[in-house]
């Protein structure tokens, strides 16, 4: 299967940049984002409900095991596979996303370099398919050193999970994908679950190793 790969390295000039950004934003949004690491999980995610956020900044609402932040879309790369999203936290966690798929972080361990994704038919192709799409993924990890870590996958349309992260939107009105690990991939990952509306990625549960799971949706709701 031929893939397109993507190498990204976070330099340092890349993170005051990220920094600076960060604080050009409204004063709401920046105290929030300093308040949540010293909070409760249920105070954080309050406080992520009720941030006061920029209205031309595009955020998500990330959670996993050391609580509830917000990430701000720093700028797409265009590529021929398609946009990659980066997004980054206060913390400089720094999130890749291409077609919705994880394509590279630093920040959450274990983390994802050198992630290379194949060209994505559209969702609502791969929904309309009678058999489920099957794709391989190459990674490197840190720490570890792990190179060339190979993920093959299959993809398939599912019903409308009756539980979920979603926040606000009924899941019934979304298109729902689940990703499963083959057994002869280099790592065996919990399924990853995308909930799509048209062609984009709204809400997504995804894994970067067996023991680290995290969960986004785009935010505020409906953006």
């Amino acid at each position: 299967m031929a893939t397109a790969k993507a190498f990204y390295f976070v330099h340092k000039k890349f993170l005051v940049l990220c920094l600076a950004a960060l604080a050009a934003c409204s004063e709401g949004s920046l105290s929030f984002l300093q308040t949540v690491r010293s909070t409760s999980a249920s105070q954080a995610a309050a406080a992520v409900d009720a941030a006061k956020l920029d209205p031309k900044a595009r955020y998500l609402r990330l959670t996993h095991d050391g609580g509830v932040a917000l990430l701000l879309l720093n700028f797409i790369d265009r590529h021929p596979n398609g946009p990659v999203e980066i997004w980054y936290s206060a913390d400089a966690e720094v999130f890749r996303f291409q077609n919705g798929r994880l394509g590279g972080n630093t920040g959450l361990k274990p983390e994802w370099r050198s992630v290379a994704l194949p060209k994505f038919p559209p969702w609502s192709e791969i929904a309309r398919q009678s058999t489920p799409l099957h794709w391989e993924r190459y990674r490197d990890v840190m720490p570890g050193y792990r190179f060339g870590v190979r993920d093959k996958l299959i993809v398939y349309p599912i019903a409308a999970p009756s539980t979920s992260g979603l926040i606000g939107l009924d899941a019934a009105s979304l298109q729902w994908f689940e990703e499963r690990t083959e057994p002869d991939s280099s790592e065996q990952l919990p399924p990853a679950r995308y909930a799509v509306r048209g062609e984009t990625v709204v809400y997504a549960e995804q894994c970067v190793s067996a023991q680290s799971c995290f969960r986004w949706q785009r935010w505020p709701i409906g953006s």
